[in-house]
């Protein structure tokens, strides 16, 4: 009987194997439908996303404003365009991670305390007063500054997180972030 069982188990933990490995490959931000209340979590997860969702949501937000201006450069255009369609889906991401945690989306008592990059009222009442080459030349200043501070946090999550989703998505922010800033330095540069 033994004999006959050998089998069946060994294509039972290949297949549980093929599952877990192809489950391993998909993006947090692409497959929101998986769970990570199933998996491990800790205080500095819930943290990195209560903090990291209303980052995110001023840089779409800095971002409209500035789509809803003309005489922008296009490449700035497409810049701010990439950001918000980067960064809305990843809000959505870490508002179910928040439901299945159980932890409150503004959950923190006060918000800006950890929240490098955060542009004030004053900024974005600029921001949305510049026009032209200024609005492009003040967004690309503003959102180097912003993109720094989701990094600190994002390398925060790195260092103390333990989900492996928010752990992704921290490595993604580091990632993409750190590109953008990189194009928004020569575009700032040719701007000069």
């Amino acid at each position: 009987m033994i004999t006959a069982r050998a089998p069946f188990l060994a294509v039972a933990a290949l297949a549980t194997v093929l599952t877990l490995s192809a489950c391993a490959g998909a993006s947090p931000a692409a497959d929101s439908s998986s769970s990570p209340a199933a998996s491990a979590f800790n205080s500095d997860d819930v943290t990195f996303a209560q903090l990291m969702i209303p980052h995110h949501e001023q840089a779409v937000e800095m971002s409209d404003d500035l789509l809803a201006k003309t005489d922008i450069d296009p490449a700035i255009v497409d810049l701010a365009t990439q950001i918000k369609a980067a960064q809305a889906p990843e809000i959505s991401t870490m508002q179910e991670w928040l439901r299945d945690w159980d932890a409150a989306e503004n959950g923190m008592a006060d918000m800006d305390n950890g929240m490098g990059g955060m542009m004030s009222d004053d900024d974005m009442m600029q921001l949305q007063d510049a026009s032209g080459a200024d609005a492009g030349a003040l967004y690309l200043t503003q959102m180097i500054m912003h993109h720094e501070g989701a990094i600190a946090m994002a390398e925060d999550e790195l260092t103390d997180g333990e989900n492996a989703d928010a752990l992704a998505l921290a490595e993604a922010i580091v990632t993409s972030q750190t590109g953008e800033i990189a194009v928004m330095n020569d575009l700032l540069t040719s701007a000069k």
